[in-house]
């Protein structure tokens, strides 16, 4: 059995990175999708299913929707890219605080292992360590094991289910699932098509993609807060793309939440289907780093 200290407190390098970016990479997790441009008045008193039920020029059965995400699968790397095991991505992260920098710039390491299994190393050190398996988050410092907030853990798995990857995974061959063609609008200076999915349980997740080579310029997706009981909107755009082993990889990538930037991530490298080993994911099995 792991013995996890509870009562310990998180460090603060770990507590500010996990409040401002948990990123979700997926390979990279986090390359990935986008949502709904109407008012966010407007929003925050419709449901998902309900406004994408009803959105001006959109037309459910029009093939165009599931046409275009099967160009940016394409654009992507096709099967290749969908046949990506586990990647290795290093650079450094900046928080915001009500969409201004904090001052902090941190480094870290995002180890993935397809399709849900991730390990965020923090610092030049490498010495904060947390895990996220399907179900659970752990983190690993000098002071031992502890779980992480289920807040935190919660924020993790969301974002993991509405990445590109999951996308390109899951929500593509839902027979459930509703794709609606939105029309386009401008991304960073882009033209983009935006793609929204609503699955059978009216969760969505909506993909801006560049009309010219149809990569990601941002995904958004929505959610009911269980406490206040209003929408919440999370929101990755997706820039500077190169070329890495074949598959497009955005190296700059900023998170907002409800329309504030929160995170800005600036990639140094990615090294895709390394081998990672099972136990580099296992909590148990991760030695405690030295102080």
């Amino acid at each position: 059995m792991m013995a996890l200290d509870t009562k310990s407190r998180r460090s603060e390098v770990s507590r500010e990175f996990l409040r401002g970016n948990l990123p979700v990479f997926g390979a990279l997790l986090c390359l990935f999708l986008a949502f709904a441009h109407a008012p966010r008045q407007v929003q925050a008193q419709q449901s998902p299913a309900a406004s994408a039920a009803t959105p001006n020029n959109t037309d459910p059965g029009d093939p165009k929707a599931r046409l275009l995400l099967q160009q940016m699968v394409t654009a992507l790397g096709g099967s290749e890219w969908l046949a990506i095991q586990d990647s290795v991505t290093q650079g450094r992260t900046a928080s915001f605080f009500q969409g201004s920098p904090t001052g902090q710039l941190i480094d870290f390491w995002l180890l993935h292992r397809a399709p849900d299994e991730d390990r965020i190393e923090l610092t030049k050190r490498r010495d904060v360590i947390d895990i996220y398996t399907p179900k659970v988050g752990v983190e690993i410092t000098y002071k031992g094991r502890q779980y992480l907030p289920q807040t935190d853990v919660d924020d993790m798995l969301r974002r993991r289910a509405h990445s590109v990857e999951a996308v390109a995974h899951v929500w593509m061959k839902d027979p459930s699932a509703t794709f609606f063609y939105m029309g386009t609008e401008i991304v960073g200076r882009r033209q983009a098509d935006i793609v929204r999915i609503v699955n059978a349980q009216n969760d969505n997740v909506t993909l801006d993609l560049d009309t010219e080579t149809h990569l990601p310029l941002r995904r958004t997706f929505r959610w009911r807060d269980p406490t206040y009981k209003d929408y919440d909107e999370d929101s990755e755009e997706y820039d500077a793309y190169q070329t890495v082993q074949g598959f497009p990889t955005p190296f700059t990538i900023t998170r907002y939440h409800n329309g504030d930037m929160v995170a800005q991530r600036y990639i140094i490298s990615v090294d895709y289907n390394v081998g990672l080993e099972p136990d580099l994911f296992d909590p148990v099995a991760v030695p405690i780093p030295q102080n």
